[in-house]
């Protein structure tokens, strides 16, 4: 059974392989605080006795990694780990200024999309950020866009504005709001619809006919919905990354 970890600056995302099924999977909040024996505390009691033969992990949040690895060396020294960092075997060309720059979430994306989707294609992943990755036919990372992430936008407006507030993230009746709540609602939903939108139109006119438009992350649920350009939903597009890569180097 492989264990895959992906690490984000709000939320970490867990999930057990049985070969290439994915068989279960979770969602915990990131704290940067957590020691490895919490850490572990924790993924075992997920786990609840499934035998780990296999590990694969990304991180963008430094001190989480930090604390992984020692979790790794500690609790489960005989299991083949594989960290995605520079010098792994991913497959994946970055075509960027500055590689080092681009996020290891971003690089399992491109692997999984061009491996499930072919190419071009771009990766809509709506999580702290909304990052937009395109994926070049054979299969490079050829750069994106980064947009602030839809509750982080929806917090800075609520805490700038006196008479604006925090409104539960869900679809509103209508587009034209009777209330404020309703008011915010369609503005944040649907103005991220259209972000997205816009931003794949223009990338298309840069790269020509897409063959995919997959959306992932947390939030995704709430957007895709409401996005004209939007071709495929895959929740869990960061961690077949990592199950790829684990079989790349393992």
């Amino acid at each position: 059974m492989l264990l895959a970890i992906d690490v984000g600056n709000t939320n970490t995302v867990l999930a057990t392989f049985d070969g290439e099924v994915l068989t279960r999977s979770w969602r915990i909040k990131t704290d940067s605080r957590n020691t490895a024996d919490e850490l572990a505390l924790t993924i075992r009691g997920l786990l609840d006795g499934a035998k780990i033969t296999g590990i694969a992990a990304c991180s963008t949040v430094p001190a989480v990694l930090h604390e992984l690895r020692l979790m790794f060396a500690g609790y489960y020294p005989q299991v083949p780990v594989v960290v995605v960092e520079p010098g792994v075997r991913t497959g994946v060309q970055l075509t960027y200024n500055n590689p080092r720059e681009v996020g290891t979430d971003r690089v399992m994306n491109t692997l999984a999309a061009h491996t499930l989707y072919g190419g071009p294609t771009v990766v809509v992943d709506f999580g702290t950020s909304t990052s937009f990755d395109v994926v070049s036919a054979r299969g490079e990372f050829l750069g994106g866009a980064l947009a602030p992430g839809v509750e982080i936008s929806a917090d800075a407006l609520a805490a700038r504005a006196a008479q604006l507030v925090k409104v539960e993230l869900t679809r509103p009746p209508r587009a034209v709001g009777k209330n404020t709540v309703e008011a915010l609602q369609s503005g944040i939903l649907y103005g991220f619809a259209g972000q997205v939108d816009g931003i794949v139109g223009r990338i298309a006119a840069e790269v020509g006919e897409l063959r995919a438009v997959v959306a992932t992350g947390g939030l995704a649920p709430l957007i895709v919905g409401e996005c004209r350009t939007v071709t495929h939903h895959e929740p869990h597009l960061t961690l077949i990354g990592l199950r790829l890569v684990h079989a790349k180097n393992a």
